[in-house]
């Protein structure tokens, strides 16, 4: 009895423990998000709809929340299929040398300095071009995306247990149709969460478009050949004021960009049912 007793405080003892870490580990993102709808919210409020759509001379960013928005439909539209197929190459062949080659370099750009990036894209594109430009900007944030996709696709693919590859097979499936109607679709719930990890990534990212969009946030953008603002670039820039004011407009712009990431993020996550194997 007493070993009984023993066994069931440690049980408790431990239960408690894991709280208590669990919400020491989420504290700070929590403290950050009502900060941040704290100190960002008054300022929304104050400036209604104009602070959405008006330009900075204005005292809005809507050319910074285009320029964003813009930037992240670029980035996507050339880094995930390219993540797309190099996950699933990592997958197939992992113990090819390309293979090995590939996941060791995946790991090494989740890691990458960003600023470093945006130093490489300026070389092969901005410069070349002779402007900053949305491209640019959309080409350096595809590079920071695409290893977050790659990994989660690898990852994903290799919890499909292996009789599923097996039973395919012996339906006499080539490769290709296994991967695309059967590994895939079972994967999507992985495969989606590191799409949006990388989205979220990118979406927030500053140091690689400080060499590469340039900022323009007194009108909106109209080519992706031209100079773009985007609302991590302005907040970077309305920081580094003195005035209280510019300040209040930072707080506004990072309500907003926790906002695009919250309501992008939240309803495709919680729309994705779990798929049981």
């Amino acid at each position: 009895m007493s070993r009984y007793k023993t066994r069931k405080g440690k049980e408790v003892v431990f239960l408690v423990a894991m709280a208590i870490l669990t919400f020491v580990g989420i504290l700070p993102l929590f403290h950050i998000i009502v900060t941040v709808f704290t100190e960002g919210l008054p300022v929304i409020a104050e400036r209604g709809f104009t602070f959405l759509t008006g330009t900075l001379s204005n005292g809005g960013i809507g050319p910074a929340i285009a320029g964003t928005f813009i930037l992240m439909f670029l980035s996507s539209l050339i880094g995930l299929p390219v993540a797309l197929l190099v996950g699933i190459y990592a997958y197939e062949y992992p113990n090819s040398l390309i293979g090995r080659w590939t996941k060791t370099l995946l790991q090494i750009m989740l890691e990458f300095p960003t600023i470093l990036v945006g130093v490489f894209v300026m070389n092969i594109v901005a410069i070349p071009m002779g402007t900053y430009s949305g491209f640019a900007g959309a080409f350096a944030l595809a590079v920071i995306l695409m290893p977050y996709v790659a990994v989660y696709t690898q990852e994903a693919m290799r919890q499909i247990p292996f009789t599923y590859r097996e039973a395919s097979f012996g339906l006499g499936l080539s490769r290709i149709k296994i991967i695309s109607r059967i590994l895939v679709p079972l994967s999507k719930r992985g495969i989606l969460t590191g799409v949006l990890i990388g989205m979220a990534k990118v979406a927030g990212e500053t140091a690689p478009l400080l060499f590469t969009v340039g900022g323009l946030y007194q009108s909106y953008p109209t080519s992706i050949t031209k100079p773009i603002g985007a609302i991590p670039l302005l907040i970077y820039t309305l920081i580094q004021s003195p005035s209280n004011a510019d300040h209040a407009m930072a707080w506004g712009a990072s309500l907003v960009l926790l906002l695009i990431f919250l309501l992008i993020f939240i309803p495709v996550r919680a729309s994705l049912k779990e798929v049981r194997l």
